[in-house]
């Protein structure tokens, strides 16, 4: 391999994976952090026992805690209290659905209960805001959280600028969000989902024919532009995890 190669990829690049409760975990990639999305109505019991499968496989399990699917203190404490005896040693704390199911509407009211101590905390970051709040919102919430977390996860973006420039502003590291490899077509509709409107339009400006729509976006072009501001990726896969196994391998990132 060149040397202009090892420049262009760099050898210390980390990758995350996130997974829901239904994913195969012998189909998994050779990443070693992989996060559990806690669905809308799915049971934190069930989150924390595949976060317990997941350390008995040897890889670092990153249980999701949505505060809006959350009950109340006592659920919370036996989510925690679960996922400690399994071996979890980090989490992803997060507002979540849309409607609260009980006590708790934001991340910060996990966050100060204290309960987390002794974890990694990562929290969420939105470099195009969130269709749920205004961006004056989102920029407080944020800097309250940071006292109680380690590094920032992004929701997933396609255009570079917003994300770079996200990055420049913030005081803690931050894992990028991106997809793995999927159909421009779906890459729009998934971003029409999450409110990424300056993705959405950067797809449509960079799909230049119908054609283009059904062919696999690559990664590579994102981490590409992005490799001087971080060097964390957190992959969405949107059930596309066998075409993002082959696209890490294929590119020797794992």
């Amino acid at each position: 391999t060149s040397p202009r190669l090892h420049w262009y990829i760099p050898r210390n690049m980390q990758f995350s994976l996130e997974i829901t409760m239904k994913t195969d975990l012998s189909v998994l990639p050779k990443v070693k952090d992989v996060y559990i999305t806690m669905l809308p109505g799915d049971d934190f019991k069930k989150v924390a026992n595949k976060a317990k499968e997941l350390a008995q496989s040897g890889f670092n399990p990153v249980p999701h805690f949505p505060a809006r699917s959350i009950k109340n203190l006592n659920d919370l404490k036996d989510y925690v209290s679960m996922c400690k005896d399994f071996g979890v040693k980090q989490a992803l704390v997060i507002g979540g659905s849309s409607e609260p199911v009980g006590d708790y509407h934001c991340s910060l009211q996990l966050l100060e209960t204290g309960l987390f101590k002794g974890f990694k905390i990562g929290i969420a970051g939105h470099p195009e805001g969130s269709p749920d709040i205004s961006d004056s919102d989102l920029e407080k919430a944020m800097q309250d959280k940071k006292p109680f977390a380690d590094y920032i996860v992004t929701q997933w973006l396609l255009n570079p600028d917003p994300i770079a420039e996200f990055i420049s502003k913030q005081s803690l590291p931050v894992h990028v969000g991106i997809t793995g490899p999927l159909k421009i077509s779906s890459l729009i509709k998934f971003a029409n989902i999450v409110g990424a409107k300056n993705s959405i339009n950067f797809l449509k400006s960079n799909a230049s024919k119908a054609l283009d729509l059904l062919k696999p976006s690559d990664p590579n072009d994102l981490i590409n532009k992005l490799k001087g501001s971080t060097e964390n990726f957190h992959i969405y896969t949107f059930g596309g995890l066998k075409e993002t196994n082959s696209w890490l391998t294929k590119n020797n990132y794992v």
